[in-house]
């Protein structure tokens, strides 16, 4: 048995999670989402909690096992607490705001870079003196906020020799020493 998929997931109070056929609805404070499962992987809610099973042991159906139940897991902690994510955008002149669902970012190009928001995220932006600003991202659907959040990291990656660009708070990144610390002897010669 799968390790991941034979725990039972807790359906937190004020959140509902409901199964018709191969379709999931949670239900919770932060949003609706809704998945189908593939035919092979069974979903039931029992005494609040929400237990999936497989039929047989073949390896395509235990793979799925455990994702579907880490999926759903998302599914009922984003509908009751959902999920943020932090961004700084590091470098001089580079700056972030938000106006709605569209985040204007300046990030050293000739233009304004002007990123829409899918209607589930919200946004926020602040700045801080000498602080590089950030950008938060909040929503109930992990997925959706992940690869929000990649494409706007992806608009200006960090520098591997300066290190500016947007980075997640909290990543470490690996400067180079660029040409300067080669050492002379390449000019010794």
């Amino acid at each position: 048995m799968s390790r991941i998929g034979k725990q039972p997931i807790v359906i937190p109070k004020g959140t509902e999670v409901t199964i018709q056929k191969n379709v999931v609805k949670v239900k919770g404070p932060k949003g609706e989402l809704t998945r189908i499962i593939n035919p092979p992987i069974e979903a039931a809610v029992k005494d609040g909690h929400v237990a999936l099973t497989r039929p047989n042991d073949v390896k395509s159906n235990k793979a799925l096992h455990g994702l579907y139940r880490a999926l759903i897991q998302n599914m009922v902690t984003g509908a009751s607490t959902g999920f943020k994510t932090t961004q700084e955008v590091v470098g001089v002149g580079f700056r972030v705001g938000v106006q709605g669902q569209a985040v204007e970012l300046t990030l050293g190009y000739s233009h304004t870079v002007i990123f829409e928001l899918p209607k589930e995220i919200k946004a926020t932006a602040t700045s801080e003196k000498g602080k590089a600003p950030t950008l938060t991202l909040e929503s109930a659907d992990k997925e959706l906020l992940g690869m929000v959040a990649a494409k706007i990291r992806s608009l200006r990656a960090p520098d591997v020799y300066k290190g500016k660009g947007v980075r997640y708070a909290g990543e470490q990144l690996r400067i180079k020493p660029g040409k300067a610390a080669a050492g002379s002897g390449a000019a010794a010669k």
